[in-house]
């Protein structure tokens, strides 16, 4: 372990260095150079440090001071060497945080014990630093592979829902990522940034509660039918709300919300404008625009051009502006996100209509 000793007389270093010459342990680095000392430190930290008290310009407690603010050095300890026996050195010392001392002269008996006593302290401490860390890595690779579950979980269960419908897994990975491209320019951060996208999939959720004469009818429906549609996402509110997983609360929050209306017109609850969450409002805009621009049985996908006229027609209406806004200043990465996600062939997919 290496062993910084800093004195300003070179017959102390060789002092020092000799006495630590006799542990196993140790590995001296001795330096007369206060300033070079610290600067060491700052690159390449040691596993302890014998510092002189009596040395001119910046003496051992200034050192100390300095030593103590340099990132990775609060654990280190150091061993203060003094010929002062004035109790307010000692005191000071204490207070920037001395973990031991020695008195000159220095008996070399005391000097190897006290030094070989920190130096197993140190070499323990950082044992448990590193097995901290391998379990901490290990609980994050654990918490990784059952987060990760839990997504693909909710994932295919969200394809099931759609599956009743006409929408297919590629709409869902693609409206998550148009959600994600939003919030993103929105200013979230990225970890709301991937929740959004690991949440909208479950927008349509409560579908699974629609009955199939309502989900599956290629017609028009009836008044009373419509209002048997339109329930479903307090369906799939309920499915989802209540649980503590974040990922959950997202989703009943985008169920629940991304068939309002920016100008209140909306259902199932008729909110306007900002009452709508944000992460209905994004969800809104990327469900719809994905569905415009999908290709289905029964319609051919609408070209980008009209696809962005109609959401530029529609903001302040049916979409949140800002939100909008945020989509189309990304127009660039959609091919690419369309190419990624590409529909199965049509033979594969329900002639249902979107509702």
């Amino acid at each position: 372990m290496n062993v910084l000793v800093v004195d300003d007389t070179q017959m102390n270093l060789d002092l020092f260095c000799h006495m630590l010459s006799m542990l196993d342990t140790a590995t001296p680095l001795p330096m007369a150079d206060v300033g070079a000392a610290l600067a060491l430190c700052e690159t390449s930290m040691p596993d302890l440090v014998v510092v002189d008290y009596m040395m001119p310009g910046i003496d051992g407690l200034e050192f100390l001071r300095r030593f103590r603010a340099l990132p990775g050095a609060r654990d280190v300890p150091v061993v203060m060497v003094t010929g002062d026996t004035e109790s307010s050195v000692r005191h000071e010392a204490l207070r920037l945080s001395a973990n031991d001392f020695l008195t000159k002269p220095v008996n070399s008996i005391e000097f190897n014990v006290r030094i070989g006593n920190l130096l197993a302290l140190r070499q323990a401490q950082l044992q448990l630093a590193a097995r901290a860390d391998t379990l901490a890595e290990a609980v994050a690779k654990a918490t990784a592979a059952i987060v990760a579950r839990e997504h693909e979980a909710i994932y295919r269960l969200s394809r099931a829902a759609e599956f009743r419908d006409s929408d297919t897994g590629s709409h869902l990975q693609r409206m998550a990522a148009y959600s994600r491209l939003i919030a993103a320019t929105l200013g979230l951060d990225a970890a709301e940034c991937d929740l959004i996208a690991d949440a909208a999939p479950m927008h349509d959720i409560g579908k699974v509660g629609i009955p199939d004469a309502i989900l599956l009818k290629p017609g028009p429906l009836t008044d009373s039918e419509r209002a048997v549609m339109q329930h479903h996402p307090r369906i799939g509110a309920a499915i989802l709300e209540g649980s503590e997983s974040p990922l959950l609360q997202a989703g009943a929050t985008i169920a629940i919300s991304h068939h309002e209306r920016y100008d209140g017109g909306g259902y199932p609850n008729g909110l306007a404008g900002e009452a709508i969450p944000l992460y209905g409002r994004i969800v809104a805009v990327a469900d719809v625009f994905d569905a415009l621009t999908s290709s289905r049985p029964y319609k051919q996908g609408w070209e980008l051009a009209r696809a962005v006229a109609y959401l530029q027609e529609q903001k302040g209406g049916q979409f949140d502006p800002a939100c909008v806004d945020a989509l189309l200043a990304n127009l660039e990465e959609v091919p690419a996100i369309q190419q990624r996600y590409v529909d199965p062939p049509a033979s594969e997919m329900s002639v249902a209509g979107l509702r």
